[in-house]
C-alpha cells in the first residue's frame, strides 16, 4: 500500500511543513519505537516529541530504523519550563539532539510559557541563536496566548513559526487562530480529536463520517486540515495510522464544518491548561 501524497504548509520562514504530524505523548520504550517505525511507513514525516515526553531516546531509535534519509522527515522537541534561562534553553535543545541522535532540530518550540517564572523570552532567545547556529531549523511556541506572543515579538523581532496549542471541537480556539492568522503564524493543534472527549459520537460527525464515507476520527481531522489547523494525533496502531493520516481525499462541506465547530463549549479545555495559570516545569 503506497503512503499517501501529504500536502504542505510553508511557514514564513520560508520552510515546509507537512499539514499533518504523528504525535508521541505518551508513547514509552519500546512501544514508543514501534508506533514511530510504524507511523514512518505509513507515510508520516513529521514526529512530534518534547523532553517532557520522555521518549525522546525512544524516537531518536525509531528514526534509525525507519531506513529514511534525514533530508526525508522532520522532528519537533519542545523546551521544558525548567530550562527557560537562557544558558539552561540552549543545553536543553543539545540535549535533545543527543537523546535523538540528530546534529539539527527541524522544529524547535518553547513547551509553555511559565509566566510566573516570567523567563520565557530568555528562551526565545536561545532558539533564536540556535537557529543562527544551524542547531535547529525553525523556532516556535506551545501554549502560548496572544500577550506571550507580543512580548517575544517586542522583545526580540522575531515572530514564532507555529503556535501549538490545545484545539479539538469542543475547543476550537477561534481567538487564537485568528491572532495567528493576523501575525503568520501557522497553528498546530495538540489532543487535535479531544482525547476522553473526543465527540466520535456526535451526530455534526458522525453525519460527516457517512456522507463521505470515512471514519468519524478522519471528519475531525479534516476540520483540522480545512480551519488551517496542523493536527498532530497520536496512535499506536497501523490502520488507525493510516486513517489519521488519510484525510486529504475528501472534502467537508461549509455547513459540516460549522457543524462540528458549533460542538465548542465555552471552556471546553481537557484539563483546565490555561496557559496564564498552567504550567509545566
Amino acid at each position: 500500500m503506497s503512503a499517501p501524497s501529504i500536502p504542505t504548509h510553508t511557514l514564513h520562514d520560508g520552510t515546509s511543513i507537512p499539514a499533518i504530524g504523528f504525535g508521541t505523548y505518551p508513547l514509552q520504550d519500546d512501544a514508543c519505537v514501534d508506533a514511530v517505525v510504524s507511523a514512518l511507513d505509513v507515510g508520516y514525516r513529521l514526529v512530534d516529541t518534547a523532553v517532557n515526553y520522555g521518549n525522546e531516546e525512544a524516537v531518536g531509535e525509531a528514526l534509525r530504523r525507519s531506513g529514511l534519509a534525514r533530508e526525508n522527515y522532520l522532528v519537533t522537541s519542545k523546551i521544558p519550563g525548567r530550562d527557560h534561562a537562557y544558558d539552561d534553553a540552549i543545553a536543553s535543545v543539545k540535549g535533545s539532539l543527543q537523546r535523538l541522535g540528530l546534529d539539527h532540530l527541524d522544529l524547535q518550540l518553547i513547551h509553555w510559557p511559565n509566566p510566573s517564572v516570567g523567563r520565557y523570552t530568555e528562551a526565545w532567545q536561545a532558539l533564536i541563536d540556535l537557529r543562527e547556529q544551524g542547531l535547529v531549523r525553525s523556532i516556535g511556541v506551545s501554549n502560548f496566548t496572544a500577550e506571550h506572543l507580543r512580548t517575544i515579538i517586542d522583545a526580540t523581532g522575531v515572530t514564532p513559526v507555529v503556535n501549538q496549542i490545545e484545539l479539538h471541537p469542543r475547543f476550537p480556539q477561534e481567538e487564537m487562530r485568528a491572532v495567528h492568522a493576523d501575525l503568520g503564524i501557522r497553528t498546530e493543534a495538540w489532543s487535535p480529536m479531544g482525547k476522553r472527549r473526543a465527540p466520535l459520537d456526535e451526530t455534526a460527525v458522525t453525519d460527516a463520517a457517512g456522507a463521505h464515507g470515512v471514519e468519524p476520527g478522519q471528519v475531525i481531522l479534516r476540520w483540522h486540515v480545512q480551519l488551517g489547523s496542523l493536527p498532530v494525533p497520536k496512535s499506536a496502531t497501523p490502520e488507525r495510522q493510516r486513517q489519521n493520516l488519510d484525510v486529504f481525499s475528501f472534502e467537508l462541506t461549509e455547513t459540516e464544518m460549522a457543524a462540528i465547530s458549533a460542538l465548542a463549549e465555552s471552556d471546553g479545555r481537557l484539563f483546565g491548561g490555561d496557559p496564564d495559570t498552567h504550567e509545566e516545569m
